[in-house]
């Protein structure tokens, strides 16, 4: 079943913070707010390249190097290994330096998954805005 997945970036500073803003059957709706110590141009490029800041352990591979994302509407969020290539999410919103949206199969009963997404989610984001206040 499919399921939006939202990763909604506020360059702008915000207060850090995390809520399952909806969560049902079919579909959940997770956000996330940090302040990140960089400039908007340069956490759009850190979100474009997770081979940076994407926990190794939430891939299939157990590289993080693998993955690959192409920030384009239809673009692919993949990861490629000797024997194995996955999609794991289709990119269907780009609005460059605002907002990057993909749409990924997860499962059923997503209402029950949301609360560890949620914390999955956490840990990710929590990588990006590391990895964007690096010089």
């Amino acid at each position: 079943m499919n399921a939006w997945l939202m990763g909604a970036l506020a360059l702008a500073p915000a207060c850090a913070g995390a809520e399952v803003k909806f969560a049902a059957a079919d579909g959940f709706l997770i956000e996330h707010r940090f302040t990140i110590a960089a400039p908007a141009a340069k956490v759009w490029e850190s979100l474009q390249h997770p081979e940076r800041w994407w926990p190794a352990d939430h891939t299939w591979s157990g590289k993080r190097e693998n993955l690959s994302l192409v920030a384009d509407a239809g673009g692919c969020f993949c990861e490629r290994w000797d024997g194995g290539v996955v999609e794991h999410g289709r990119v269907v919103l780009v609005m460059p330096g605002k907002m990057l949206r993909l749409d990924a199969a997860l499962a059923a009963k997503l209402d029950a998954l949301a609360p560890i997404v949620d914390q999955v989610n956490a840990q990710q984001f929590g990588g990006l805005a590391e990895a964007a206040a690096k010089p």
